[in-house]
């Protein structure tokens, strides 16, 4: 190892984060507004404050303002497990025989096990200022609905999550840690909403997807007084508390002197990635500096990839506001065999607007390859990785595998937005060979896609 760049970097408590970053502040080209799905117009504080919190409305909204300050209520809660390491991967360098330098920022060092937490107790702490009972929301893998059960049973609110029905079957042990927090958790689509209901009339066998759980959710909070509906992902106030990862490794990094040349997170809906680049994606913004971002996305829901970049409602009920993002079409569901998260049909309107202008690109890995890369890293550097995650340690290795070929010297930082401990079932697919490669046809996409709503 070399002497001048520990194994973990770590901040002092007094340098995490006391303000969120805004990228969209240094962004010529604004991410589109969200729509009415009724009128087609731009939709106002008004229309948004009975589904969001009025706090919450008016950050996702503002396209402006470059910094939030974090309330000292929130600070507090982060010290408990903020500010998380930067990890510097000698000996996946090793195992590789690469040239490059892998440093990871490792985000699983919560009970929810995962970034996610970040954002749940921004969004339980605005709930619970506003006077709410309680917040209702989705959650595919569990690490959303766990971190918001967590945040939840910190303010006193009652939290009722709908899981993706396969993953609920998947993870059991994940859906016991949110009841555990006192969350009721309900597999989607269920009989206890009208859109729940509808949906398993249409499609009897259906396994789920996050755009079904949206909607239950939605409509779950839209029916009870006293409640607000909550989002792990995709919004621009989710990007913006998650800034506080990509805020400290810049700052990490910089107290070594280091400038990464690839920047690599995992993409969904686009919480850890957005949290991850903003910073830098900043900087490029700016001119001040220039780096290449790679987003990660599973084969099984290629919404950047292979989507189409167009107005598309955000659930799968279509009572959602449009957004305007890269989208397999909000009838999409995944594959029940895809089993690395990432499910949503969706893009965050940031990233898209990031990705459509050229600022990052992006890459579709399969699942039985992200395990492959999954199972290194655990061997190697002696953490299970979420298979989440393990999209970016896919495309983190791919890289570092090119500057053996070349001898470049180049620096690589990716996001581990989570341990894998709760992934269990996954692994063993993949340990027992019955894992597979399910992508979608073209057919199959462009079905969805043709019911896209027509916007003028």
């Amino acid at each position: 190892m070399s002497d001048k760049i520990p194994y973990k970097i770590y901040l002092e408590e007094n340098e995490i984060p006391r303000q969120w970053y805004n990228v969209r502040a240094d962004m010529k080209n604004k991410p589109a507004p969200l729509l009415n799905p009724g009128t087609g117009k731009p939709l106002g504080l008004e229309e948004l404050s009975p589904i969001f919190c009025e706090e919450l409305c008016r950050q996702e909204l503002d396209s402006d303002t470059a910094y939030f300050d974090i309330p000292e209520e929130i600070q507090a809660f982060y010290k408990m497990y903020r500010p998380s390491p930067l990890v510097r991967a000698y000996f996946l360098e090793k195992a590789l025989g690469t040239p490059a330098h892998i440093y990871y920022k490792s985000e699983g060092n919560n009970t929810s096990g995962s970034h996610k937490l970040n954002s749940a107790i921004a969004q339980a702490y605005y709930a619970k200022k506003q006077g709410l009972k309680g917040v209702t929301t989705e959650t595919g893998a569990g690490q959303w609905g766990t971190a918001m059960s967590m945040a939840c049973a910190y303010f006193g609110l009652d939290c009722q999550v709908f899981m993706v029905k396969c993953s609920y079957e998947q993870k059991p042990f994940r859906r016991e840690v949110m009841r555990t927090y006192g969350a009721k958790v309900t597999p989607s689509p269920s009989l206890t909403t009208n859109v729940g209901r509808k949906l398993l009339e249409e499609f009897p066998d259906t396994t789920g997807s996050l755009g079904c759980a949206i909607s239950e959710a939605v409509e779950a909070a839209t029916t009870q007084e006293g409640y607000r509906y909550v989002l792990g992902s995709v919004l621009n106030q989710v990007l913006l508390h998650q800034t506080v990862i990509g805020l400290e490794t810049k700052t990490a990094l910089d107290k070594y002197g280091i400038k990464p040349d690839i920047i690599i997170g995992c993409a969904g809906g686009g919480s850890n990635l957005g949290g991850l680049v903003s910073p830098f994606v900043g900087e490029m913004l700016r001119g001040e500096a220039d780096y290449r971002i790679i987003a990660v996305e599973p084969a099984s829901c290629p919404s950047f990839t292979r989507g189409k970049f167009a107005y598309d409602f955000c659930d799968t009920g279509m009572i959602c506001p449009l957004a305007k993002m890269y989208t397999l079409g909000s009838q999409f569901i995944p594959s029940a065999n895809h089993a690395g998260g990432l499910r949503f049909h969706g893009m965050s309107t940031i990233l898209s607007q990031l990705y459509y202008d050229g600022i990052i690109e992006a890459r579709a890995v399969e699942q039985t390859s992200v395990f492959e890369a999954a199972e290194l890293f655990a061997r190697v550097e002696g953490t299970l990785p979420a298979p989440e995650s393990s999209h970016a340690i896919r495309a983190a290795i791919d890289e570092a595998l090119k500057c053996k070929e070349t001898g470049e010297e180049k620096t690589i930082v990716f996001g581990l937005t989570g341990t894998g401990y709760f992934d269990l079932k996954a692994y063993e697919s993949f340990n027992d060979g019955t894992m597979s490669d399910v992508i979608p046809t073209d057919s199959q996409i462009a079905e969805s896609l043709a019911r896209l709503p027509k916007i003028e």
